[in-house]
């Protein structure tokens, strides 16, 4: 079952989970969710931060951060431009054009 059409998709294609708010927004994420077990479930020295939970509130705030990458991604999705697929000897397609190797 293949498809020879060059415009088989539904749409434009999109970056997807490789869109690097998206890593961003995990790792930020991941860290947030460490920092708040670390407040919730560590030792609180509050003589140290001044009475305040550290560890809770910077997790808290990595999380609200990894959640407004996510949203961000979401809204604003990075559009793949559809001339990415057409072949490097289309005179139309802007940019340099890699030498083809001689056919001996």
């Amino acid at each position: 079952m293949s498809d020879s059409t060059p415009d088989s998709g539904s749409g434009p294609r999109k970056a997807g989970a490789f869109d690097i708010r998206n890593i961003i927004g995990a790792l930020m994420g991941l860290y947030g969710v460490i920092l708040v077990l670390a407040g919730l479930l560590g030792e609180h020295e509050p003589d140290k931060t001044g009475g305040v939970n550290a560890n809770l509130w910077t997790g808290i705030g990595l999380l609200v951060v990894a959640v407004v990458f996510f949203g961000w991604s979401r809204l604003r999705p990075i559009v793949v431009p559809e001339d990415v697929d057409k072949p490097d000897d289309d005179p139309t397609r802007p940019g340099p054009r890699r030498k083809r190797p001689p056919v001996t």
